[in-house]
């Protein structure tokens, strides 16, 4: 997908004031069985495709007005993944700015999982 230039400058903005890890990061935690909430920001119908296994799903749309009744701990650890990772980028420092304080942003996002060969589940959203 082609974005558009000042999109890429926001993320760009965005990327330098959030964290950021790897899929293999990721998939460590999981396999380590680390404390952690791993949501999928992408759109319901993009979750019901297919996502990361053991990902839970709010949307971009809603992350805001839904993350304190889904994790109302601000010092929860955080990983957030959409498409290519730009979009979890803008919402890492969306939550950062509502005062959760371990927000990470998956780089490369779903698509780097995927290629990755990590595990992945079809339905829900």
């Amino acid at each position: 997908m082609k974005h558009n230039p000042e999109f890429l400058k926001v993320v760009e903005r965005a990327k330098q004031r959030i964290q950021e890890c790897t899929v293999a990061d990721v998939k460590a935690r999981l396999d380590r069985g680390e404390p952690m909430h791993f949501l999928d920001v992408r759109e319901d119908h993009e979750f019901a495709k297919d996502h990361a296994k053991g990902a839970r799903h709010l949307g971009r749309g809603i992350l805001e007005r839904d993350i304190e009744g889904l994790i109302p701990d601000q010092q929860a650890t955080i990983i957030l993944y959409c498409g290519g990772g730009y979009r979890s980028a803008l919402a890492a420092e969306s939550l950062q700015q509502m005062g959760y304080r371990n927000v990470i942003s998956m780089a490369g996002g779903i698509r780097a999982w995927r290629d990755a060969g990590f595990p992945m589940e079809q339905g829900g959203g």
